[in-house]
Parts: structure tokens; sequence; C-alpha cells
């Protein structure tokens, strides 16, 4: 057993604060840290009511807890430990820990309370709190900064990415210009150096029919080679902005009926050009280009065709377009291959043995795209193809 001497030793020195009041609220007595806690002395605390270290505001909360549990036994504080606001002596509040037990003395009812100053704690949470607040918005400052580096280096990314597609369209672009060069640009002048050669050493000993049939295919070759120039010329004067389309009312069935009486001296023996025209003839275009993409598929129709082959222009004049369409029943276009089909310099695989530059339909669609038309293919290999344009009417 303590004696009494040691347990009041006890309470004098321990570090929170030890408050003693009666079953009205009386202070019976304050340890010394109860009364530094207040800034009071134990003279001016002991015999004063408990209200004088609880706030104004809550002294009516804390009366009526003393007298219910006086008259009902019922306990809303007793026993349980709980965060309240103090009054200090100079007028200032802290947040407290108090915990209150009742102690039975001869019948009457003792309460002791112990008071906890809870202000460094408090000041430890809020300061871990915004310490925390502060982390957070670095991290997220430095997540920003990353996600910003990151987007930025997908980008740098992409960059990179399309220059190197780029470069290896340009590359390809490169091979298939040097493929397409020598195997075109050899043959005709072949042609022309072997028959200059033979009216050069034997023009004394042939007839003229033999010299004019020679000096036709010195022509042929010459009028092939100046093709393949016209359309890198074409496809020059494109890329620097140099080709601006005029455009001007003309009868668009007058125009076709031209073009094909000009491609029927390139047809093949027995290949039929069937022209087939709905709707007004007036339309107002580029003359020149439309006849240059007109020209072109048609010749795209003959060359890819083989005899007895029928080859179909439609065109048709709405209120609201005029539709262009070239059909054929010849080769047709791998179903692969018809993405490139339109890019400069690109030949389907099924037309090696047949002369071109592969830029043709380049050209087309560029001339198609400069007057604000669109120009689609259908094709199915060894059954044949179908280009159509369309342009809108203009009035």
């Amino acid at each position: 057993m303590y004696d009494e001497a040691l347990l009041k030793a006890i309470i004098e020195n321990a570090i929170d604060g030890i408050i003693v009041i009666d079953g009205k609220g009386v202070i019976l007595s304050a340890n010394p840290s109860c009364c530094a806690l207040f800034g009071y002395s134990a003279d001016e605390m002991c015999g004063q009511n408990v209200n004088m270290i609880i706030p104004s505001s809550d002294r009516a909360n804390h009366n009526n807890y003393i007298n219910r549990y006086e008259i009902t036994g019922e306990s809303n504080i007793i026993g349980i430990g709980r965060e309240v606001t103090a009054l200090k002596k100079n007028g200032k509040t802290f947040p407290a820990g108090l915990a209150v037990s009742e102690v039975p003395d001869g019948g009457k009812r003792i309460y002791v309370g112990i008071i906890h100053d809870l202000t460094a704690e408090k000041l430890a949470v809020e300061q871990l709190k915004d310490h925390n607040i502060k982390l957070e918005k670095e991290v997220a400052e430095r997540t920003e900064s990353l996600e910003n580096i990151v987007q930025e280096l997908e980008q740098a990314k992409d960059e990179v990415s399309q220059s190197l597609l780029k470069e290896q369209e340009i590359n390809q672009m490169k091979t298939r210009f040097v493929s397409m060069a020598s195997h075109e640009f050899r043959t005709p002048l072949s042609s022309i150096q072997l028959s200059a050669s033979l009216i050069e050493h034997y023009y004394d000993k042939i007839d003229k029919l033999k010299i004019f049939g020679h000096l036709a295919k010195i022509k042929s070759a010459v009028g092939s080679l100046t093709d393949i120039l016209n359309d890198f010329l074409s496809v020059e004067r494109i890329e620097s902005g140099k080709v601006v389309p005029s455009a001007g009312e003309f009868d668009i069935k007058a125009l076709c009926d031209d073009i094909i009486e000009g491609i029927k001296l390139q047809a093949k023996p027995n290949q039929r050009i069937k022209y087939i025209h709905k709707g007004s003839v007036k339309v107002i275009s580029d003359n020149a280009m439309l006849q240059h993409c007109i020209i072109n598929l048609l010749s795209n129709a003959v060359k890819y065709s083989g005899e007895e082959a029928l080859i179909t222009l439609t065109t048709v004049r709405t209120a609201q377009k005029l539709n262009i369409r070239v059909t054929d029943n010849g080769i047709g276009i791998p179903a692969d291959e018809q993405q490139h089909l339109f890019e400069p310099f690109f030949r389907a695989s099924n037309v090696s043995d047949v002369s071109g530059t592969g830029l043709g339909l380049n050209i087309v669609k560029r001339y198609t795209e400069l007057m604000n038309g669109t120009v689609t293919v259908k094709s199915i290999p060894k059954k044949g193809t179908a280009f159509i344009l369309e342009f809108p009417v203009h009035e």
C-alpha cells in the first residue's frame, strides 16, 4: 500500500495537470502542473467553480453533464477520455485532452480530472498536414513536369519517326526513279541508236520505205522520251506551286469525243472504246487539266487491257457534281498495292512488262485535287479496274 505522503508526491510531480472537484463543480485541489497550465496559483483555483477554466460557450454543457450524472448516474464524460477546449487565466484557450474519473469518498461524489495540453501535438499535426500539402503540391508539380517531359519526348519521337518515314519515302522514290529511268530511257534510246545506225550504214542500200520506217521508230522513241520528260516537268511545276487551275466553260461531251478519237490510235487490235454521257454538256472547269486526267486514265486502260477488251468512258453531269468514270476489263491491280497507287514512281507488281513512269496517276490525283475534286479506284485482279473522278459543279 502506498502511504498518503507517497501518493501526494506522485500527484505533485505529475507532468499532466490533475484537478479535483466536488459534485457541485467546486475545485478542491489542483497540482502544480495544473496551476502552471492555466496560469493560476493553487489558492486562486481552490474553492472556485471549475467553470473558471472552461470557455463560456462550453460551460452550460459541462454543468449539464455533471447535474445529469448526479441525478441519473448516466455518464457522458465520466470514465471517457475526450478532447476539450480549456481557458487560461490570460483569456487564451488551448486544446486539451481530458479524462474524468469518479473517486468515492464516504458517500460523497468527488471527481478527478487529468488534463493534458494538446497544443504541441496539434501544432505537430498541423505542421505535418502543411508538410503533406507541400509535398503533395511538389509531387503534383514534379509529376506535371515529368508528364510534360514525357509528352515532349513522345512528340520528339513522333517527329523523328516522321522524319525517318519521310526519309524512307524519299529513298524509295529515288530507288523507283533510278529503276524507272534506267528502264524507260534505255528502250527508246536503244531504238533511236539502232535505227540511226542502220540508216547511217545502209542508207544507200535500203529503199525509202525502210528508211521511213526507221525514221518513224526514231520519232516514236523521241515522243516517248518527250512524254516522260513532260511528266517530270508536270510534277516539278505542281511541287513548286506553278500550276493554278484556270476555269472556263466548255462542252464535256465534245471534249471526250476528241479525246477518244486520239486514244483510238493507241488502241490494240479489236479493242473497243465506248462513251456514254448523261445530263447537261456544259461544264465550268480547267479544260487542260481535265483533258490530261481523262487521257491518262484511258491510256492506262488501253495499256493494261488485252486485245478485244472493252473500255468504257462515262460522264454524268448533274446539278451538284460532274462524275467521270473510266472502266476496263484488264489485268486489274493487286489489292495490297492499291493504297500506293497514286504515289509518285509507284508501279504495281503485275505491270513490269509494260512501259510507264509511275507518275501518271500521281499527276491525275494532284490535278483532280487542284480542281477541288476526288479520285477513287475500284479494282479486282484479272477482272478489271474502274477510276472515278468527281468534281463540284460551278454555275
